[in-house]
């Protein structure tokens, strides 16, 4: 890799990182816990298989030459449906007889924490549930939920690499697979916007605009907005956070991360931007993305040693980083043209 791509992979390694830290904040029934281990959460575990998903979709297109990476991270969804024992015979009937191997197939369907019930996800739940994803024409559900935008987060990465040739409307679509508002959307797409601008090493100043140009929807724009300027005017205030977000929805997790990001924007600040987060009455839907671009703004190399060192899925969220980073710069899975560098590659991450 080239600097550029380092720099690249350091930021979307503090993007996942970053995600499943607040994460495991979100969901301790003590906030930020001063010693123990730090579990993870759903909203890690669907990160995890979109991640996974997006490397599978380029190992496809690599070798099949065409490729729709919202179908392929669906599957990966579907997997983790399976491995939670949700409708595991639908799963196994749909997906099974495509595969080589067992099914699920790939390294991260052999985690054992992935299998492990750690929250709810309704309305991922509802979704899987039909016999295809949902659409932004032909939605499966109505759900405004905050797993709209934790879950299609690591889109981020995608657009943000510049010979990917992808825009936000990949994050759009990953949204409307699972949840059906188009207020969940818009709220998807900024946040990933977000990430995008902090993974391309943009500053602080530059945000509103980001957040204006990501998203059509005058509502979301002016929400997201308002919670910057409040974090920036009045920065870490629980009572104004709760305020900001009050609900459990993409809009709302949004809005309280934005305030948390304002509020302590430096990297020494990021166990008091964790704390602050884990005071929101919405605390699993406000700390995975706060801090997920916390992260992303930062880089890997300044989350907390103490906290990643504790983080039950530390490990499996900065190898799929890394791994994502691999594929899109070097393709060790080969091609249909050329040899794998990697002869494991293929059954790490199959592309069928």
């Amino acid at each position: 890799m080239d600097g550029r791509q380092l720099s690249w992979s350091k930021r979307v390694r503090g993007l996942l990182l970053g995600l499943t830290l607040g994460d495991a904040v979100g969901t301790s029934p003590s906030g930020l816990p001063a010693s123990s281990p730090l579990r993870a959460g759903v909203s890690s575990q669907l990160a995890a298989f979109t991640t996974e998903g997006l490397i599978r979709a380029s190992v496809r297109f690599a070798h099949k030459g065409i490729c729709h990476p919202p179908t392929v991270v669906w599957h990966a969804c579907c997997r983790w449906a399976y491995l939670q024992g949700i409708e595991p015979e639908l799963m196994r009937e749909q997906w099974g007889p495509g595969s080589s191997h067992s099914w699920p197939d790939g390294w991260l369907a052999r985690v054992p924490a992935l299998a492990q019930r750690r929250g709810s996800a309704p309305a991922t739940v509802t979704a899987l549930k039909e016999s295809a994803p949902g659409t932004a024409e032909h939605p499966t559900t109505t759900s405004a939920g905050h797993h709209a935008v934790t879950t299609t987060l690591p889109g981020a990465a995608l657009v943000s690499w510049k010979d990917g040739g992808f825009s936000l409307d990949l994050v759009r679509e990953l949204a409307a697979q699972t949840h059906g508002s188009p207020e969940a959307h818009e709220a998807a797409a900024v946040a990933a916007a977000v990430a995008v601008h902090f993974i391309d090493r943009g500053e602080l100043d530059q945000l509103p605009d980001v957040v204006a140009n990501a998203s059509m929807s005058a509502d979301v724009v002016d929400t997201a907005c308002r919670a910057w300027s409040a974090g920036r005017e009045t920065p870490g205030s629980g009572v104004l956070l709760a305020r900001l977000a009050p609900h459990a929805t993409a809009l709302a997790a949004l809005s309280g991360s934005l305030y948390v990001l304002a509020s302590f924007p430096e990297p020494e600040q990021l166990t008091h931007a964790l704390t602050l987060a884990s005071q929101s009455h919405r605390r699993a839907a406000v700390t995975p993305l706060a801090g997920a671009l916390l992260g992303a703004r930062h880089g890997a190399d300044a989350l907390p040693v103490d906290l990643v060192s504790r983080s039950e899925l530390a490990w499996v969220m900065d190898t799929l980083a890394r791994d994502l980073a691999l594929e899109l710069s070097e393709g060790p899975g080969g091609s249909e043209y050329s040899p794998p560098t990697d002869p494991s590659w293929w059954s790490r991450y199959p592309g069928w």
